[in-house]
């Protein structure tokens, strides 16, 4: 049973499923901003299946072993989030005492392997484009775990199960001032860990050709893509988790209510995307260890004092 779970739903092969389908959201709703006709809802299927009929071409002075592994660890530890989110979602009782940090812990893995990878391709633009994604890291975990670690309190409890009881019995978190000003600065976290603009420096096509993805082809950039592309799904339930009372599938109310939760948030992410120039490296980290950084502890200190 812990296979399916993993294997089929709540994790890869549903978990993929959606995540293609919200990437095709995204630049559907990007093209319409553009005035364009968007792609139609199979081409990020078509991409990740073209790509994974492409040679793997390795560098000449990459580390092949690091090189390779980097997509199939992403991959792994972006699948085991939506498995431990989808669980906790479907009953409180999946979960387990810390398992809100081991989801944090392996959010961060699939940045840390792109660090690791593309610091193996061994070419100047791949070292580049690693340099800016450490950074980026360092800059927006620092309000995000405040952010966490607000709702920990505030809920009293380090499970994911434990906090959607908590919003069960007394409202989302999402309803309370604290709870508004922790969603913001949560939701441009989860901008700069989507590698979306304004935070996509680590890649920035036009400036680095593709940065940490420079030197990928193939299945291995595949990997790195669907890795991205489950993040995208994983990231806005994640969200919907901790401040709207999660994802609740009871009923065909419960299910559209979810749903329409879902593409409200990817709705936000989207426009965020469509409305912002890219940042400079410096800037991002800046903007978190600044602003986002004095609105999380803010956050913290209002839920500490009930509000």
């Amino acid at each position: 049973m812990q296979v399916f779970y993993y294997l089929i739903f709540p994790g890869f092969l549903f978990a993929a499923v959606a995540g293609l389908l919200t990437t095709w959201f995204d630049r559907k709703v990007t093209a319409r901003v553009h005035y364009r006709v968007g792609p139609p809802w199979f081409q990020s299927f078509a991409d990740f299946f073209k790509l994974m009929g492409k040679e793997v071409i390795l560098p000449e002075n990459a580390k092949k072993t690091g090189f390779l592994l980097a997509p199939i660890v992403a991959l792994a530890a972006s699948v085991l989030v939506a498995t431990i989110l989808g669980l906790s979602n479907w009953s409180y009782d999946n979960g387990f005492v810390g398992d809100i940090i081991v989801f944090w812990y392996f959010l961060a893995v699939p940045s840390i392997m792109i660090i690791l990878g593309a610091g193996a391709a061994g070419s100047p633009l791949s070292a580049v484009g690693s340099s800016r994604e450490m950074k980026l890291l360092l800059g927006y975990e620092v309000p995000f775990v405040i952010v966490i670690t607000m709702i920990i309190f505030k809920a009293g409890s380090l499970s994911l199960g434990g906090i959607l009881e908590y919003q069960l019995a007394h409202g989302p978190i999402l309803y309370s001032l604290s709870g508004v000003i922790a969603f913001i600065v949560a939701l441009l976290c989860v901008q700069a860990k989507l590698g979306l603009v304004p935070f996509d420096a680590p890649e920035a096509e036009t400036e680095l050709g593709g940065g940490a993805f420079y030197d990928y082809s193939g299945a291995a950039l595949a990997g790195f893509k669907l890795s991205k592309a489950i993040l995208f799904y994983s990231l806005p339930i994640f969200l919907i988790t901790l401040f709207w009372g999660g994802v609740r599938i009871d009923g065909g109310i419960g299910i559209l209510w979810a749903l329409l939760k879902y593409i409200l948030i990817v709705a936000l992410i989207t426009v965020i995307r469509n409305t912002n120039p890219r940042l400079r490296i410096d800037q991002a980290v800046k903007f978190f260890w600044g602003w986002m950084t004095i609105l999380s502890v803010i956050a913290f200190i209002l839920s500490v004092n009930g509000l």
